[in-house]
């Protein structure tokens, strides 16, 4: 293959966690290169498993890859600004996923460095002789989750990097062969993860670092996702061609069952991690690292260094330093809201609502927007179950004393006085809430300066208004729950800047929906563990309030117990994948949760949404051409032009129909 550089450039991330009042902090230190010799010492061998967690930065929140696992689902299509990078993704006819143009090149590049990283360190550790085990098994944890990641993307992939299967590669190697799917799952996956769950301890040794759970975790995540491959429900092709049979002699119910198992075990020995008490304290700015949070990718606002991207200034949305940026790819540009300096609407238009580094607001971009079953079908309950109003920006409120407009009052919908703090638009949560909704024909009403993105007027209201079904590639609901969040803003703060917040990736959440999952394919379950009473702690803890993001204010109420009563008594696959939704809302799940159950086509084959001009609110539905070779990507075009082999060789280790 292509030659897998040993060169890490150490970026930003920082883990401290406390004991016996002392912090512990994961130090990187900058190295620009390490060669095999220092990879022989013990600072190389720790430089090399701080470099395992530096790595995530440049998958989680990279906005073209974060678009490639969202875009083409029942959760995101594109958006009035999307270029090609997002357009190719939908599969509706405004672009082709292609070897040179998809964008899961990204994923590609950054894994295969760090699998040789990793076996790097679990070679030249023992070697070294004063590495302790665990930490050993925190760089078979990312090998084993690097892996994991790729074969659900691309199928099959090479284990032999130039020096061998699961060998430390020094020099470049331009050859290159796939392994199976059952390969890469027995040999590599499983292995190691099995490994790490006896080597890793139980609480993290720093802030952030993995442990028996995270290994718990992905390895339950690998045995369910590898039971649905071995059933193939919808004849789904592999690559490389290979029988959907076990090299070790299990079918598909005992990888099911051991899902469920090791979910189970987890669930039943948490450690320190277990459920926030509320969605709301879930993803609420200043408390991502909690007790919820099993793995996520670092950043942080304190500096920029450990932050591993700008802090200030007005940035680009990729860069080589591992910036978080996805979450601006699905917010719309609220900023061409404008109310009127004068009591009858007209006047010089004012920026009501300007760009700020506050949750509910951050930069727009444009690139990514939800269709309008995501708030009549997926979110269709808004009043009991809180992870709407946690999930979505739907308010968007005055602030223009902090970009310089000095006006205390200003002039809204229906002509009416507006004072900063309150709502300049809103989203209703019903249609049936839409009573004497009247949108203009355009950008804005007739005579007047106020609005200017088409949204409409309801009697009595001074924020202007858009249902649920208006929503438009052009007009929709931020996301919330993954919005910047900084600390000590003056005026409008940094908004330009990428987030400082880290970038989710694993739950504990996540381990009920797996043995839930595992429990509906047929496995056995224990007592007080059945699927549904597995989904209900979930949706237990989303009936739960105390705060409302809409109204701006504490809000305290305890749903659970008719979450809990709404819950089907027999739940199925798609209702697992509805909550899934609900729960994991645009956090990069949805395309593996579809492909893995085969259900892509089935529940993203269609749907609605509104053009990309302001003032459309006319839902289209949209057929989306979901093929069975779209259910793996095409091997970048800079993998298959970097090997030395004939162009018949080329051909073959492509996936097919790319």
């Amino acid at each position: 293959m292509k030659p897998i550089q040993i060169k890490i450039v150490f970026l930003a991330a920082v883990f401290t966690l406390a004991f016996s009042g002392c912090k512990k902090i994961l130090e990187e230190q900058p190295r620009s290169i390490y060669t095999p010799g220092f990879f022989k010492t013990e600072k190389g061998v720790l430089g090399g498993i701080t470099s395992q967690y530096a790595h995530l930065r440049f998958i989680y929140g990279q906005p073209y890859y974060y678009n490639t696992l969202e875009t083409g689902t029942d959760e995101y299509t594109y958006g009035q600004s999307a270029d090609a990078n997002f357009r190719d993704m939908d599969l509706s006819g405004v672009g082709n996923v292609t070897p040179a143009g998809s964008r899961s090149d990204v994923l590609w590049g950054v894994a295969f460095s760090n699998i040789n990283t990793a076996s790097g360190i679990i070679e030249n550790a023992a070697e070294v002789g004063t590495i302790p085990q665990p930490l050993i098994s925190e760089a078979r944890f990312f090998r084993a989750f690097d892996y994991f990641l790729l074969v659900q993307t691309f199928g099959g992939v090479p284990l032999d990097l130039g020096a061998g299967e699961l060998k430390f590669n020094t020099a470049p190697s331009r050859k290159s062969v796939r392994n199976t799917v059952p390969e890469v799952y027995t040999k590599a996956i499983f292995p190691d993860l099995l490994q790490a769950i006896n080597e890793l301890p139980a609480t993290p040794r720093v802030t952030g670092g993995v442990t028996k759970t995270a290994a718990r975790l992905y390895l339950a995540k690998a045995y369910l996702t590898y039971a649905w491959w071995l059933q193939n429900p919808n004849n789904i092709p592999t690559y490389p061609a290979s029988p959907r049979t076990d090299p070790d002699g299990h079918d598909a119910a005992w990888y099911f069952q051991k899902a469920y198992d090791i979910a189970v075990e987890a669930i039943n020995n948490p450690g320190p991690f277990g459920l926030e008490n509320t969605f709301y304290d879930l993803h609420v700015g200043g408390n991502d690292r909690n007790k919820e949070m099993v793995l996520y990718a670092d950043h942080t606002e304190q500096s920029e260094f450990y932050n591993g991207s700008p802090l200030t200034g007005f940035q680009s949305e990729i860069g080589n330093d591992g910036r978080n940026s996805a979450v601006w790819m699905v917010n719309w540009n609220y900023t061409i809201i404008r109310s009127a300096p004068n009591p009858d609407g007209t006047g010089a238009a004012v920026s009501s609502v300007q760009r700020e580094a506050v949750q509910g607001l951050g930069r727009p971009y444009i690139r990514m927007a939800p269709p309008v079953d995501v708030f009549t079908n997926t979110f269709a309950e808004k009043t009991l179950d809180s992870r709407y109003d946690g999930t979505f920006s739907t308010v968007y409120r005055g602030n223009w004393p902090k970009g310089g407009t000095p006006n205390a009052t200003l002039y809204n919908a229906n002509d009416m006085p507006v004072t900063p703090g309150q709502p300049i638009l809103s989203f209703l949560e019903y249609d049936a809430q839409a009573v004497g909704l009247v949108y203009p024909t355009g950008a804005s009403f007739p005579g007047k300066t106020s609005n200017a993105v088409g949204a409409g007027q309801m009697p009595g209201r001074a924020d202007f208004v858009i249902a649920p079904s208006g929503i438009s590639r052009i007009v929709f609901p931020g996301l919330w729950k993954m919005g910047v969040y900084r600390t000590g803003n003056v005026g409008l703060g940094e908004p330009n800047a990428p987030s400082t917040r880290p970038f989710k990736i694993g739950k504990f959440s996540e381990l009920y929906f797996i043995a839930a999952e595992a429990a509906v394919k047929g496995a056995t379950t224990a007592a007080g563990k059945t699927a549904r009473d597995l989904i209900n702690v979930v949706r237990a803890r989303a009936g739960k309030w105390k705060f409302s993001n809409k109204d701006n204010a504490a809000y305290v109420a305890d749903n659970s117990a008719a979450m809990i009563a709404a819950t089907p008594l027999t739940i199925d696959v798609n209702y697992i994948l509805a909550e899934r939704s609900r729960e994991y809302f645009g956090e990069g799940h949805r395309w593996f949760d579809l492909v893995r159950t085969q259900k892509w086509s089935e529940l993203a084959g269609t749907y609605r949404i509104s053009g990309a001009a302001y003032g459309n609110h006319t839902p289209a539905t949209i057929t989306r051409t979901i093929e069975p070779r779209h259910y793996l990507r095409p091997i970048p075009q800079g993998q298959i032009d970097g090997m030395e082999l004939t162009a018949d060789e080329k051909a073959a280790y492509q996936n097919p129909g790319y």
